[in-house]
Protein backbone atom coordinates (compact mmCIF):
# COMPACT_ATOMS: atom_id res chain seq x y z
CA UNK A 1 0.00 0.00 0.00
CA UNK A 2 1.51 3.32 -0.53
CA UNK A 3 -1.49 5.36 -0.45
CA UNK A 4 -1.41 8.06 2.18
CA UNK A 5 -3.63 7.53 5.05
CA UNK A 6 -3.75 9.97 8.34
CA UNK A 7 -4.39 8.12 11.41
CA UNK A 8 -4.32 8.68 15.39
CA UNK A 9 -2.55 6.64 17.11
CA UNK A 10 -4.26 4.44 19.50
CA UNK A 11 -1.33 4.02 21.55
CA UNK A 12 2.61 4.65 22.80
CA UNK A 13 4.52 3.29 19.83
CA UNK A 14 8.40 2.64 19.37
CA UNK A 15 9.53 4.23 16.34
CA UNK A 16 13.21 4.31 14.27
CA UNK A 17 13.65 7.28 12.82
CA UNK A 18 14.70 7.52 8.90
CA UNK A 19 16.86 7.66 7.63
CA UNK A 20 19.56 7.91 10.41
CA UNK A 21 17.91 5.05 11.93
CA UNK A 22 17.57 6.31 15.91
CA UNK A 23 15.23 5.28 17.84
CA UNK A 24 11.91 7.20 19.70
CA UNK A 25 8.44 6.83 20.88
CA UNK A 26 5.06 8.28 19.49
CA UNK A 27 2.72 9.12 21.77
CA UNK A 28 -1.12 8.08 21.85
CA UNK A 29 -3.38 9.96 20.20
CA UNK A 30 -0.51 11.70 17.66
CA UNK A 31 -1.86 12.29 14.34
CA UNK A 32 0.41 10.59 11.96
CA UNK A 33 -0.34 9.80 8.18
CA UNK A 34 0.50 6.35 6.54
CA UNK A 35 2.77 6.67 3.68
CA UNK A 36 3.99 3.04 3.43
CA UNK A 37 2.26 -0.22 4.58
CA UNK A 38 4.15 -2.73 3.03
CA UNK A 39 5.29 -5.74 3.70
CA UNK A 40 5.66 -6.40 8.13
CA UNK A 41 6.21 -2.78 8.89
CA UNK A 42 4.62 0.36 8.23
CA UNK A 43 6.47 4.16 7.02
CA UNK A 44 4.36 7.46 8.44
CA UNK A 45 5.22 11.07 8.65
CA UNK A 46 4.47 12.60 11.79
CA UNK A 47 2.94 15.94 12.45
CA UNK A 48 6.21 17.62 13.18
CA UNK A 49 6.93 16.34 9.27
CA UNK A 50 9.13 13.41 10.69
CA UNK A 51 9.56 10.38 8.62
CA UNK A 52 9.38 7.04 11.21
CA UNK A 53 9.23 3.49 10.90
CA UNK A 54 6.58 1.13 12.77
CA UNK A 55 6.86 -2.62 13.32
CA UNK A 56 4.53 -4.63 12.28
CA UNK A 57 3.82 -5.89 15.90
CA UNK A 58 2.57 -2.45 16.37
CA UNK A 59 -0.03 -2.54 13.33
CA UNK A 60 -3.15 -2.31 16.06
CA UNK A 61 -1.66 1.31 16.76
CA UNK A 62 -2.24 2.57 13.70
CA UNK A 63 -5.58 0.11 13.27
CA UNK A 64 -4.13 -2.71 11.32
CA UNK A 65 -3.79 -6.15 11.25
CA UNK A 66 -0.26 -7.79 10.70
CA UNK A 67 0.78 -8.71 7.46
CA UNK A 68 0.94 -12.85 7.72
CA UNK A 69 3.48 -14.77 5.63
CA UNK A 70 0.66 -17.13 3.23
CA UNK A 71 2.98 -18.38 0.63
CA UNK A 72 5.16 -20.76 2.91
CA UNK A 73 6.10 -24.50 1.97
CA UNK A 74 5.32 -27.01 4.55
CA UNK A 75 7.94 -29.54 3.16
CA UNK A 76 11.18 -29.65 5.82
CA UNK A 77 13.64 -30.13 3.26
CA UNK A 78 16.78 -27.64 2.58
CA UNK A 79 15.20 -26.34 -0.86
CA UNK A 80 11.58 -25.73 0.90
CA UNK A 81 13.66 -23.83 3.79
CA UNK A 82 15.68 -21.52 1.38
CA UNK A 83 12.47 -21.23 -0.49
CA UNK A 84 10.33 -19.64 2.46
CA UNK A 85 13.62 -17.47 3.44
CA UNK A 86 13.57 -16.02 -0.07
CA UNK A 87 9.66 -15.51 0.34
CA UNK A 88 10.37 -14.01 4.19
CA UNK A 89 12.96 -11.00 2.74
CA UNK A 90 10.70 -10.46 -0.28
CA UNK A 91 8.21 -8.75 2.44
CA UNK A 92 11.14 -7.23 3.95
CA UNK A 93 11.44 -3.44 2.60
CA UNK A 94 13.27 -0.49 2.50
CA UNK A 95 11.41 1.98 4.20
CA UNK A 96 11.36 4.95 1.41
CA UNK A 97 11.37 2.48 -1.13
CA UNK A 98 8.31 0.87 -2.52
CA UNK A 99 10.03 -2.06 -3.63
CA UNK A 100 10.93 -5.35 -1.39
CA UNK A 101 14.87 -5.84 -0.72
CA UNK A 102 15.09 -9.15 -3.15
CA UNK A 103 13.46 -6.89 -6.36
CA UNK A 104 15.85 -3.96 -5.11
CA UNK A 105 18.61 -6.50 -5.77
CA UNK A 106 20.04 -6.28 -1.91
CA UNK A 107 20.21 -10.10 -1.34
CA UNK A 108 23.24 -11.47 -2.98
CA UNK A 109 23.12 -14.60 -1.65
CA UNK A 110 21.02 -17.17 0.91
CA UNK A 111 22.63 -20.54 1.76
CA UNK A 112 20.57 -23.37 3.96
CA UNK A 113 22.70 -25.96 5.24
CA UNK A 114 21.50 -28.89 7.27
CA UNK A 115 22.37 -28.89 11.19
CA UNK A 116 22.96 -32.08 13.09
CA UNK A 117 20.23 -31.18 15.02
CA UNK A 118 17.91 -31.42 12.16
CA UNK A 119 17.17 -28.22 11.49
CA UNK A 120 18.84 -25.94 9.05
CA UNK A 121 21.47 -22.82 9.22
CA UNK A 122 20.47 -20.28 7.26
CA UNK A 123 23.25 -18.00 5.80
CA UNK A 124 21.98 -14.31 3.77
CA UNK A 125 24.65 -12.35 2.08
CA UNK A 126 23.15 -8.81 1.43
CA UNK A 127 24.12 -4.93 1.04
CA UNK A 128 22.20 -1.42 1.12
CA UNK A 129 21.13 1.02 -1.51
CA UNK A 130 23.61 3.17 0.36
CA UNK A 131 27.13 2.66 2.68
CA UNK A 132 26.08 3.90 6.08
CA UNK A 133 22.69 3.76 5.73
CA UNK A 134 21.22 4.46 9.01
CA UNK A 135 18.40 1.69 8.18
CA UNK A 136 20.80 -1.10 7.30
CA UNK A 137 20.22 -2.29 10.85
CA UNK A 138 17.08 -2.56 11.32
CA UNK A 139 16.74 -3.86 7.30
CA UNK A 140 19.30 -6.57 8.66
CA UNK A 141 16.91 -7.26 11.78
CA UNK A 142 13.88 -7.40 9.85
CA UNK A 143 15.56 -10.00 7.67
CA UNK A 144 17.07 -12.55 10.33
CA UNK A 145 13.86 -11.84 12.63
CA UNK A 146 11.54 -12.96 9.65
CA UNK A 147 13.92 -16.29 9.06
CA UNK A 148 14.68 -17.20 12.73
CA UNK A 149 10.65 -17.53 12.76
CA UNK A 150 10.33 -20.08 9.83
CA UNK A 151 9.99 -23.51 11.07
CA UNK A 152 13.10 -25.49 10.27
CA UNK A 153 15.45 -23.04 11.14
CA UNK A 154 17.81 -22.85 13.55
CA UNK A 155 20.28 -20.42 13.09
CA UNK A 156 20.24 -17.59 11.36
CA UNK A 157 23.54 -14.93 9.67
CA UNK A 158 22.38 -12.09 8.05
CA UNK A 159 25.67 -10.32 7.11
CA UNK A 160 25.91 -6.59 5.61
CA UNK A 161 28.70 -6.34 2.55
CA UNK A 162 29.39 -3.02 0.71
CA UNK A 163 31.47 -5.10 -1.85
CA UNK A 164 30.26 -5.33 -4.52
CA UNK A 165 28.34 -2.06 -4.02
CA UNK A 166 24.81 -1.55 -4.80
CA UNK A 167 23.28 -0.24 -8.17
CA UNK A 168 20.33 0.43 -9.99
CA UNK A 169 21.16 -1.99 -12.78
CA UNK A 170 20.94 -4.49 -9.74
CA UNK A 171 17.47 -4.17 -9.36
CA UNK A 172 14.71 -6.48 -11.04
CA UNK A 173 12.61 -5.49 -14.03
CA UNK A 174 9.69 -5.62 -11.86
CA UNK A 175 11.74 -2.90 -9.11
CA UNK A 176 12.64 -0.69 -12.33
CA UNK A 177 9.12 -0.73 -13.86
CA UNK A 178 7.21 0.03 -10.11
CA UNK A 179 9.54 3.04 -9.70
CA UNK A 180 8.99 4.52 -13.29
CA UNK A 181 12.86 3.82 -14.40
CA UNK A 182 11.47 2.54 -17.45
Amino acid sequence: MTDKESVVLTRDVDIVTIPDGTTGMLRQGMMVTVHQALGDSFTVITDYGHMVRIAGGDADALGRQPQRLQTLVSEDSAEAIEQNCWEVMRTVYDPEIPVNIVELGLVYYCKVTPMTDGHYAVEVIMTLTAPGCGMGPVIQGDVERGIRALPGVGSVNVEVVLDPPWSRDMMSEVAKLQLGLY
